[in-house]
Parts: C-alpha cells; structure tokens; sequence
C-alpha cells in the first residue's frame, strides 16, 4: 500500500496551522474542482487527493494520528525496509472503531462549494488508516451544524453547491443584468439583480450538482464582482463623479452638465463656487439590493477648469482684475 503525503500533497510545511492549511485547501479545490476542469482526468484526481488530504490534516484528530504513523514510516523508510512490509495493521482503524468526520459549514461556506466531495473515491491508504466506521468504508458527513431540513440519517439531502464568480460592469449593477451559463450538461439564464456589489451572492437553487437517485442537485451561488468605473466612485448606495466646470461659470454662476447612470442631469451653481465643492443630486445613485426602488445620492463634486492660450487682450483683463483684487 502507498503512503500517501498529504502535507506534500497541500503544499503546506508540516508545522502548518489549520488556517494555513485551511487557506491551501480552498485555492487548490478552486484550481482542481472537476467543474472547472471537466476533461481533465488528472485534475479530477488530484481534487479527490486534496480532499482527502483536508479529511485529515483539518481533523486534529486525525492529523494527530497520521503525525505518529508518518514518524514511524520515515524511520522505516530509512532502514531501506518496503511499503509491503510495513506494519500497517499497526495503524489500521477497526470497524465500529474512530469515526472520520467529514467537516461542513453552512450551505454557502466554502468547504461546502468545493469540499463535499468526500463521499466515496478515498484511496486505500485513507481507508485503511481512517475509515474503519459502522458497516463499511465510507465516511460518515458530520452535519451537526446544518438545519434539521438537511439531515436524513447523518447524510446530506442535496448534492454539492457550487460558486462561480461572475464579474458585470457598474451600469449593469445600476440596471440588472443576465449571464449564461453551462452547468451539468444544460444551459441555464441567471438574472442579476439592481443594486449588486462586489462580494453580493445570487443563489440559483438546484443548479448545483447532481445529488444522485432520490436527492435533489446543490445550488449554484454566483459571486459578484462589480469592475471599477472609469468616472463614477460607488461607496454603498451613493455615487460620486468630478464634473469640469470653466472658470467663468464657478465665478459667476451658472449651469453645468453633471453624468449619471441615466444620462446628463443639468445642475445648477451659485457664484464663487471653489473648486472641489461638491453638489448632492437626491435619488441620482445606486438602487438598494434589497428595495431596488430606492436608490442612494449622487455627488457632484466641481473641477474648476482654467483658461489656457491667452491672447494678450485676455491677458490684460486678468492683470486689471488682479489690479482690483489686491
């Protein structure tokens, strides 16, 4: 039987804390999951060995005990002895004896979206060292932290949720949007709300994986990105814009064209208007994720533009007005 190294197999140092490894797992899961590379045979199995990696260096339990027969297998190796003569009975879990828990957080957690893959597909090593449990091989889900609705005999009752990062522009936040995906083999239209922001999540239930005979498939979480603006700065529900104002009109007064997402709005300003004031056009910003009617502020904040190429008449006006002022 092989030793399996699942320190070497996250990348991570043997002294490793459980974030470390935590944080590992989750950028390998994202990199190997099946969903993501679906003709690669070789990425599907090393997704079944980061998991299976996670089962145990997650579990201080288990990592405890793998610790132990690693310390042993590395001093028999040294003595040149083979994996077949190795003592595995030594370390071998008897039936009805330690329990493997396969650890879940919520349905929207991470480990969930990419680690519930635990099911079945262990190698022989794991099964040997860590599945010795109730009637067979398989290791039993750990659900205490799901809602009754999901327990049914200590196993899950849906299949696996799924996470896909979608990344929409700011005026498709402003006026919601739709995106196409390919997902177990079908072509499903998602619709993104108004008022999205960077890290919202849009749940498609039973988009997910498929849970297999009798068991509904996951959901399918699509996380937000929302790509910055090349003239609007979004804080919350409000909106801010520098709006080029000529200097004649900051010192006399007037109108000036201010961008919103629907279009220019005009906006009036008084006399003397400095440069960096701001301006609050009411109802003018984003729409509220959860009352898309409502909608935040937009604020105008003034550029006074000042006059360039002079003519020499110009010039003079200035050095009077100059005369004036001092």
């Amino acid at each position: 039987m092989e030793y399996k190294n699942y320190y070497k197999i996250l990348g991570v140092d043997k002294g490793a804390t459980q974030k470390e490894i935590k944080s590992a797992y989750r950028k390998l899961a994202r990199e190997h999951h099946p969903d993501v590379n679906p003709d690669d045979a070789k990425a599907q199995e090393r997704f079944k060995d980061i998991n299976e990696a996670h089962q145990v260096l997650g579990d201080p339990e288990k990592r405890e005990k793998y610790d132990q027969l690693g310390s042993n297998w590395r001093q028999w190796e040294r003595t040149g002895g083979r994996p077949e003569d190795f003592n595995w009975g030594r370390w071998a879990t008897e039936p009805g004896g330690q329990r493997v828990h396969v650890r879940y957080g919520t349905p929207e957690d991470l480990e969930d979206i990419f680690g519930g893959a635990g099911f079945g597909g262990f190698s022989d090593f794991f099964e040997q060292i860590f599945g010795g449990m109730r009637g067979g091989s398989r290791p039993a889900p750990d659900v205490a932290g799901w809602p009754q609705s999901q327990r049914q005999h200590g196993q899950l009752r849906k299949g696996q949720d799924i996470e896909q990062s979608v990344e929409i522009t700011l005026e498709e936040a402003f006026h919601g949007t739709k995106r196409l995906f390919q997902t177990n083999g079908s072509r499903i239209e998602a619709s993104i709300p108004r008022g999205v922001k960077s890290g919202s999540k849009v749940r498609l239930g039973g988009k997910g994986m498929p849970g297999g005979a009798g068991v509904p498939p996951g959901d399918l979480y699509l996380k937000i990105k929302v790509k910055p603006h090349p003239a609007f700065e979004r804080r919350g529900a409000d909106l801010y814009v520098d709006v080029d104002v000529p200097l004649y009109t900051a010192l006399l007064g007037g109108e000036v064209r201010a961008p919103t997402l629907t279009g220019d709005k005009v906006l009036t300003i008084p006399a003397e208007t400095q440069n960096g004031q701001g301006f609050r056009l009411s109802g003018q910003g984003m729409p509220r994720l959860r009352h898309p009617d409502e909608q935040g502020d937009l604020y105008a904040r003034m550029n006074i533009m000042l006059p360039k190429n002079l003519t020499t008449e110009e010039e003079e006006l200035i050095r009077q007005l100059k005369a004036l002022r001092e």
